[in-house]
């Protein structure tokens, strides 16, 4: 049965992709995006079946407005797509708080919104996909872009913890943990840096100069990875977490062999601070 898809960030880059995908499918989609007539071109090729509308993923009653328009036009929404959300390169102390929280807001609590929007009409369906498109700066970091990660870290442990409550209703969440995609995000969070203060350049310089050495010639295909996402909601298992690519891949095996020999280096201290003669966590807290 044709499905009916929610796609946040869809005016451009991997959500464009996205929609063009499950739309090449046969599937219906409501395409979230701030700038609507960037959806034209795929209006006059797919007519009834893409429903485009207005949406800022900071404001909660758009994104109930989205999830209802769903509902009033198709009858149903079995997918949700999380994909909105950017960047921007800065040393924290020099990022201003107004800045710091927009990327907050957009990165998690547009995630929050949309999936609190999304579960009812899912879990009366007793079926549904969502899909949060993270990063691997939701598992590793890099200097210069702490709201980012705040963010795609708290998308992971919000994510994980739903999939655990909504899976009796057969919801299924998936975090998806891509590495560079050739899209024009890093771009996009290279616009407009402050002059970094000296005492910066040798943390976070390096990084803006790598950022633009690789522009244009990251390892992940927006399209593949948008098929891969139609080709998951096909399917009966879908992880709570994917990785997306082999630079995402080696990275994050690389950092988790690290922080396993650091956890080695200071168990000495991890295990001194219990109670002597105390029981073991009660096996609840381990699943």
């Amino acid at each position: 049965m044709a499905k009916v898809w929610l796609i946040t960030g869809s005016g451009n880059g991997l959500g464009r992709d996205i929609a063009e995908a499950a739309l090449a499918a046969g599937d219906s989609v409501v395409a979230g995006a701030r700038r609507t007539e960037e959806l034209e071109p795929l209006v006059a090729r797919y007519g009834g079946r893409i429903k485009p509308v207005t949406l800022e993923v900071r404001d909660e009653n758009a994104a109930k407005a989205a999830v209802q328009a769903a509902v009033d036009t198709f009858g149903r929404l079995d997918v949700l797509v999380n994909n909105a959300g950017y960047g921007q390169f800065a040393p924290f102390e020099q990022m201003s708080a107004e800045d710091f929280q927009a990327i907050v807001d957009t990165c998690f609590y547009g995630v929050v919104y949309t999936t609190r929007a999304a579960l009812p009409v899912m879990r009366r369906q007793r079926s549904g996909h969502i899909f949060q498109v993270s990063s691997i700066g939701g598992r590793i970091a890099i200097p210069g872009n702490t709201p980012y990660h705040a963010a795609k870290w708290a998308v992971g442990g919000f994510s994980d913890s739903l999939a655990m409550e909504v899976a009796p209703f057969g919801i299924k969440v998936c975090t998806l943990e891509p590495g560079g995609i050739r899209t024009n995000w890093a771009r996009r969070a290279r616009q407009n840096p402050p002059e970094l203060m000296p005492d910066y350049e040798p943390s976070i310089g390096p990084i803006l100069k790598l950022l633009q050495s690789i522009e244009g010639r990251e390892e992940g295909d927006p399209r593949k990875i948008a098929r891969l996402i139609v080709q998951l909601t096909e399917s009966g298992d879908v992880p709570v977490r994917l990785i997306l690519g082999v630079d995402a891949e080696k990275r994050v095996q690389s950092t988790e062999a690290a922080r396993a020999g650091e956890a080695e280096k200071w168990h000495h201290l991890t295990v001194s601070t219990v109670y002597e003669g105390v029981e073991d966590i009660p096996e609840l807290l381990n699943h």
